[in-house]
């Protein structure tokens, strides 16, 4: 392969993975980053247009780029008794995804098949859709059922006074309202393969995004019924499904032993982390694992009995448990090392 050759396609590749960010400046994006002409770079635009890679829209100043979709159906299928996600993924989504690299596939199996088969078994709906759309950049997949939807139903089983509180169990990993068929590691290892997964339930909005490597809540109009879950990966990615069970997983039987919890989840509008019951509702289940990473992204400080709480309470109770800090600031880490200092005998 010529110099040439290899570098358009490597502004053909800048443009595909940036388009969808910045579809009225990608070709000054793409200019400046190449060191190429606006004249040069429009032909690798048109090369794409061309391929049906992108979708041209408007005229010269107002032109803007949009992913052309190479695949897109939406299908609903009644929940009965012979559902199953086996033959769904078989006959509908895997001949869709065509040609994608072995890992990529291996992912979207395990994904679309752990959702799929959450919303026949937990549900309590009459139905399940599902929303395929494939670009030359990525694939998402949405799965949307009209049952009872999935935090309300968290919030029942264990008893939470709030559907919030179950965004935040659903987190830590380990979560099943029905123990008999399900391990409750489905959701949270499929949260961590994809580029972006989000669930939308009743007013709860619950998103994992892999590069911002955090979760979080937000409160939104009530949806309209169900539970609603959307996936979206690259199609060239380079991760795996033996990384991320890797990551909280060990031994031969790949157990699993870690899970990080984000500390924000228990933090709801403007209040500040500073009592024992929100120390409490944060650790709810982590005695479970091995190792449990207490993610202080987006914590601004803690109060001394909500560490204490943690740190010195919990720690004693299940020695162990190994309990460590991730993204910490300066104030919070000080309120850790005291609670860890009178913990000591």
């Amino acid at each position: 392969m010529t110099k040439v050759r290899m570098r358009g396609e490597a502004v053909r590749k800048f443009i595909l993975a940036n388009v969808e960010k910045h579809p009225a400046d990608i070709a000054r994006m793409a200019a400046d980053k190449f060191g190429i002409t606006r004249q040069a770079l429009s032909k690798h635009l048109q090369k794409l247009v061309g391929e049906h890679a992108l979708k041209q829209l408007g005229k010269t100043r107002n032109r803007t780029y949009r992913l052309a979709p190479l695949a897109h159906w939406h299908k609903t299928f009644p929940l009965t008794k012979t559902l199953a996600e086996d033959r769904v993924w078989r006959e509908d989504v895997a001949p869709s995804l065509g040609q994608v690299p072995q890992n990529v596939l291996e992912i979207w199996h395990y994904g679309f098949t752990e959702i799929f088969n959450n919303a026949i078994d937990h549900s309590e709906g009459t139905l399940i859709a599902v929303d395929f759309r494939k670009t030359a950049s990525t694939t998402q997949i949405a799965i949307h059922d009209n049952g009872v939807g999935i935090f309300k139903k968290i919030q029942a089983a264990l008893g939470l006074i709030d559907e919030r509180h179950a965004v935040l169990e659903l987190a830590k990993g380990k979560l099943t309202t029905d123990p008999a068929r399900h391990t409750g590691e489905g959701i949270f290892f499929a949260s961590r393969m994809f580029d972006d997964f989000e669930i939308l339930s009743g007013g709860i909005h619950f998103s994992h995004q892999f590069d911002k490597r955090e979760d979080w809540i937000l409160e939104r109009d009530r949806f309209s019924s169900g539970t609603a879950v959307w996936m979206k990966l690259n199609n060239h990615t380079a991760r795996t499904t033996k990384k991320v069970f890797d990551k909280f997983t060990s031994g031969e039987d790949y157990g699993f032993t870690k899970t990080v919890v984000p500390v924000k989840l228990a933090q709801y509008g403007d209040e500040n982390l500073v009592s024992r019951s929100q120390a409490k509702r944060l650790l709810a289940r982590v005695e479970r694992f091995e190792t449990v990473i207490l993610d202080f992204n987006g914590v601004a400080s803690i109060g001394q009995a909500f560490a204490d709480e943690i740190f010195r309470v919990f720690a004693a109770q299940y020695p162990n448990v190994a309990l460590l800090e991730l993204n910490a600031n300066s104030a919070v880490k000080r309120m850790v090392s005291r609670a860890r200092v009178n913990a000591k005998p």
